[in-house]
């Protein structure tokens, strides 16, 4: 660990920077091995030639890794103003660092946007809530809409602009993303609602039409709540309520 200690400490000071902040990309090319040898020595997080520079005698830098404060930054201009404003310039200006830096961290804008989601995770985690499912239909359903919930509401929020993003710019960078967080949603939609098919108590349909009589009434009343409460001035009822009425409506439609 020694030598990494040392070539961390060498590419701090020659790019005037916090250890913490120096890219790991830069460090293993002062130590003379490749980034993958670098990580495998550090056993996949940096966080130990962190820990091993502090026992040396040196601060590692008091502000997060560049990677934690993109992945930050880059939530927050998506929440503020929408994936389009998330470029890597607006994104380094937030996260005060280096563009080699960034593209260092997460070789270009997919893979940082790719890390964002992964972090703030915009959809729920269903295949966790598949393996330790609900009891009754009833209450399945009703978890998955509290799931959607949370998901549309918590900070920064980041759902909104994805499903508008989605609708502007069907080629886009949600597009992308997309088709990699679909197919999970998909899958841990089939193992939570499947048994229900075969138990007799959901209709036997395609699962993609009952997950869109399922999913498309709540996720339309969170992305339009917003905007009737506030510009429009409606008034709602509490959206606990509104997950009971929509859990009964479709109980009784996909009942067989």
């Amino acid at each position: 660990m020694h030598d990494l200690v040392r070539a961390a400490l060498v590419a701090a000071d020659e790019r005037g920077q916090h250890v913490a902040d120096v890219p790991l990309t830069a460090i293993a090319a002062k130590a003379g091995i490749s980034r993958s040898t670098l990580l495998r020595r550090l056993g996949g997080s940096r966080a130990a030639l962190d820990e091993a520079v502090r026992r040396s005698g040196v601060d590692p830098g008091g502000r997060a890794p560049v990677r934690e404060r993109a992945i930050e930054a880059a939530g927050r201009l998506i929440a503020e103003r929408g994936l389009g404003a998330v470029t890597l310039d607006a994104v380094a200006e937030a996260a005060q660092c280096s563009l080699p830096s960034l593209h260092a961290s997460f070789e270009g804008r997919d893979g940082l946007l790719a890390a964002v989601f992964d972090r703030y995770r915009p959809i729920p985690d269903l295949e966790a809530l598949a393996a330790d499912p609900p009891g009754s239909l009833e209450e399945t359903v009703r978890t998955i809409y509290q799931a959607m919930i949370t998901a549309f509401g918590s900070e920064p929020r980041m759902l909104p602009a994805v499903f508008g993003d989605l609708f502007s710019r069907p080629d886009g960078p949600a597009a992308r993303m997309a088709a990699v967080i679909v197919p999970r949603v998909l899958h841990g939609l089939d193992l939570l609602l499947t048994p229900q098919i075969r138990a007799g108590r959901l209709r036997d349909l395609p699962l993609p039409l009952i997950l869109q009589y399922l999913l498309a009434p709540m996720a339309i009343h969170l992305m339009l709540r917003p905007t009737l409460e506030g510009g429009a001035g409606v008034e709602l009822p509490p959206v606990e309520e509104v997950s009971e009425t929509f859990t009964a409506a479709f109980l009784r439609a996909m009942a067989p």
